[in-house]
């Protein structure tokens, strides 16, 4: 029997159902470690919509209201389908509202904290095949669900304080900081919703051409998934340590990872241990959301990070793991000598 959606519409093919499956299932574990401990405080919503008034969410709907397309059984219908199609499959009871703006750039948003829309762009739409548009839109629902506007919002914020304060060293170094910590947020938020797609759409050779293709465009001739691996692998271990640094100058400023990072990361989540768990119906509950220990998500991340610099072949994340090793080999003679841990006594 064929699963049908919550109005009734027929997914164009079978996909896997994850029933009061929780966000953390999908989240990166330094965003999912952000988003637990944002969630565990009480109050921290009403504050950040009032500070959000300075993008009203009213005002946002009206514009695209009146100047985009709003997708329904008569205008664009695929697309209307695919994420109402998304929102069955991540169990998300209401949908949100997609709308189609004409521009040629290739992007596509999720966009408020109450009501969440939805926006793509005709440039987007134009560039991906229907697989490729499911797991973009897979991707959308999975911010709106993880409650991702919050870093859009504080980053607005921020961002807005940034430069008024331009004028104060010691202020805006400190702010600046915080931008920079939001957008590393932001990078990790990305590889979570490019997840939340892959389990939206569940064509992974989908999921990581349409990424290939925001690089190098509609030439899908011309282009090859396992030569961009190759490449992402080139970039990985690429030069010494001067391509190191200067890998990461370029990275800081950005909101999204790059490409080949972002299908590198896919296909090995695709390939994990936790995906085929997922898709075999084992993963965690919303119900148990609010017993999510902010320590373990924490030690999760930080366990993340370290794995993610021991696997690199960079050579400036080789230098650093080398010199943390060997930090903790003289930590360990240190504690040798003054303990006097491991030295021999002969009996008297």
């Amino acid at each position: 029997m064929t699963d049908m959606t919550k109005d009734g519409s027929t997914p164009s093919r079978r996909r896997q159902r994850f029933p009061e499956i929780s966000t953390r299932a999908w989240e990166h574990p330094a965003d999912r470690s952000a988003l637990v401990a944002l969630r565990k405080l009480s109050g921290f919503d009403d504050i950040l919509k009032k500070l959000a008034g300075l993008v009203s969410e009213r005002s946002v709907r009206l514009m695209y209201l009146a100047g985009a397309v709003k997708t329904s059984e008569r205008q664009f219908p695929e697309l209307f389908n695919m994420v109402r199609d998304a929102a069955y499959v991540l169990d998300l009871e209401k949908v949100p509202d997609l709308y189609v703006t004409q521009d040629p750039t290739v992007n596509a948003m999720c966009i408020g904290m109450d009501t969440p829309v939805i926006v793509v762009t005709s440039g987007l739409v134009e560039l991906l095949d229907e697989e490729e548009l499911r797991a973009v839109i897979g991707h959308e629902v999975g911010h709106a669900m993880s409650g991702h506007a919050v870093y859009r919002t504080m980053l607005l914020v921020l961002t807005n304080i940034a430069t008024r304060i331009a004028w104060i060293p010691l202020g805006n170094l400190a702010i600046m900081a915080l931008i920079t910590a939001l957008k590393e947020w932001f990078r990790k938020a990305e590889l979570s919703c490019d997840r939340a797609g892959l389990l939206a759409g569940q064509d992974v050779q989908a999921s990581m051409r349409g990424l290939m293709k925001l690089a190098g465009g509609h030439y899908l001739a011309e282009m090859n998934v396992d030569a961009f691996l190759e490449q992402a692998e080139e970039y990985d271990r690429a030069g010494d340590l001067r391509d190191g640094v200067l890998k990461l100058l370029q990275v800081l400023p950005q909101t999204h990872p790059f490409a080949v990072v972002r299908v590198a990361k896919l296909k090995k989540w695709a390939e994990s241990e936790e995906y085929r768990s997922i898709m075999a119906g084992a993963y965690p509950r919303r119900g148990d959301d609010p017993d999510a220990s902010v320590g373990a998500q924490w030690r999760a991340a930080a366990d993340s990070y370290s794995q993610s610099v021991k696997d690199s072949k960079d050579p400036l994340l080789g230098l650093l793991r080398d010199m943390a090793e060997g930090v903790g080999t003289v930590g360990g003679k240190l504690r040798e000598t003054f303990t006097g841990a491991g030295t021999r006594r002969d009996d008297a």
